[in-house]
């Protein structure tokens, strides 16, 4: 006799307490595998397919895409144990996802997931997971009784058209949502039909040129009173209930920035100093490299490498304060995050073991990371554990700053933009490539004098790279 299970929303980690379903990878009545991918969630952090411990058959989902749920809501259910009918097609189905396919009898309430032992006790793909081969399973329908699937079609609020629509990007989602529009009435420019974010521009400006003209004013009376060149506001409005007020809800990656920075500002006494620097050395060096073949060197890979050296002589500034136990925690590995902007808003995607890598390495890992932050693929691992930031605000086009830090982290550097300036080099005045920086610092791991080593040094490397070469 077939069980019917309930999966919840599991916990994802690092603190998140909600996820937005995006896409839906399995209908009612589809088969599913032990650890198969079923559905696709957008969280504060990153996108990641969230996989089901139990193998059977899918008898509800519960969330339309583009609705947020809490962690612990109900996901979907399936019937586990049931025996597969007789004359049911043998579709395409790797052997690693072998499972029963039968649509269950009428079964008993949902029951928790320690109740079967066809959960594989795994919930994310790539965090715990034993079946990374589950992304290749195909699913098949099983045949469901009349009665089944009218109570499957009761539980089900998801509109199944909506999975068929050919669009990937959650961002493409969000914006026709916003702007009101039937992702199915659109025709995709993309490969195989798929709608990319220029097709829905497209149609939202199409839209706005053949919007109705508005009804013409009635004609005014004969006599009127000419109204009062500003009126007040009416007493107890408030004033975002005032027409024209946009309100924007503080959730997903806006909403965790929000909340870390809200966090670091109110925990961490934090202190700025800041330096402007000759880098025309710099970029000289960095052309030489290039000039000689070979991969790219980036910027950002030289000062991530100037970071790692000025850490290891001021150990400090690689470290997290414990709160309840009253103690500075000094850390031997420096992961290095670098703050990126996005389509899906600001994420700091770390580095790790930063401080082992050559300037080749860190090049190519920051272009990975940076591509995968814009196509919002990062995972959770990728976007968390750092232990020092740095922040190339420069190619905004400011010269400074002053960083929030990136907690529980203890400092940050800000790089600003490199502009030819006058600057007096060997005793004459000459027009140099110069760049300001700036650090800001946890008062509680170090005193000004640390930190002004450890910016002071940073700034002898940018002027003179063979500083840096001499501590390696």
């Amino acid at each position: 006799m077939a069980q019917v299970l309930e999966f919840k929303l599991p916990d994802l980690g690092e603190g998140l307490t909600e996820a937005e379903i995006v896409r839906w990878l399995v209908s009612v009545g589809d088969v599913v595998a032990v650890d198969q991918p079923v559905v696709e969630v957008e969280t504060a952090k990153a996108m990641v397919e969230v996989p089901c411990p139990y193998g059977g058959v899918v008898t509800a989902r519960y969330g339309e895409e583009g609705t947020e749920l809490p962690v612990g809501a109900p996901l979907l259910t399936v019937a586990v144990g049931a025996s597969e009918p007789a004359g049911t097609p043998t579709a395409a189905v790797s052997e690693q996802a072998a499972a029963p396919a039968a649509a269950p009898a009428p079964a008993p309430a949902p029951t928790s997931a320690s109740a079967s032992d066809e959960s594989s006790g795994n919930v994310l793909v790539g965090y715990g997971t034993g079946a990374p081969a589950a992304r290749r399973r195909r699913v098949r329908r099983a045949p469901m009784s009349p009665s089944a699937a009218a109570a499957a079609h009761a539980r089900e609020p998801v509109n199944g058209a909506a999975g068929a629509v050919p669009v990937v990007s959650p961002l493409v989602r969000r914006l026709a949502r916003e702007h009101g529009l039937d992702l199915r009435e659109l025709t995709g420019s993309g490969r195989d039909g798929l709608i990319l974010r220029c097709d829905v521009e497209q149609a939202i400006r199409q839209g706005a040129t053949q919007a109705p003209p508005a009804a013409p004013a009635p004609a005014p009376a004969t006599t009127q009173t000419p109204p009062p060149a500003s009126a007040p506001a009416p007493v107890g409005v408030t004033p975002s209930a005032r027409p024209g007020v946009t309100r924007v809800p503080l959730r997903g990656v806006r909403g965790a920035v929000a909340d870390k920075l809200t966090r670091s500002r109110h925990e961490i006494p934090d202190a700025t100093c800041w330096v402007d620097a000759d880098a025309t050395e710099l970029l000289a060096a960095r052309a030489a490299m290039n000039a000689a073949g070979g991969p790219k060197i980036s910027l950002l890979a030289l000062f991530a490498r100037i970071c790692t050296a000025a850490l290891a002589r001021h150990p400090e500034l690689n470290s997290t304060v414990d709160v309840a136990a009253r103690e500075i925690v000094r850390l031997p590995e420096v992961h290095l995050g670098f703050a990126a902007q996005t389509d899906r808003g600001l994420v700091v995607p770390v580095v790790r073991n930063a401080h082992v890598r050559s300037a080749e390495s860190l090049s190519a890992e920051f272009a990975r990371l940076t591509e995968a932050g814009r196509a919002g693929t990062l995972t959770p691992g990728e976007l968390t554990g750092g232990t020092f930031t740095l922040n190339n605000y420069g190619v905004f086009g400011v010269d400074g700053s002053t960083p929030i830090i990136n907690h529980p982290e203890a400092a940050m550097l800000g790089i600003g933009r490199i502009v030819p300036k006058p600057w007096v080099y060997e005793g004459e005045l000459a027009v140099r490539q110069v760049v300001q920086l700036s650090l800001t610092f946890d008062h509680r791991v170090c005193d000004g004098g640390t930190a002004g080593g450890f910016l002071r040094y940073v700034a002898d490397c940018v002027e003179q790279p063979a500083v840096l070469l001499r501590t390696l």
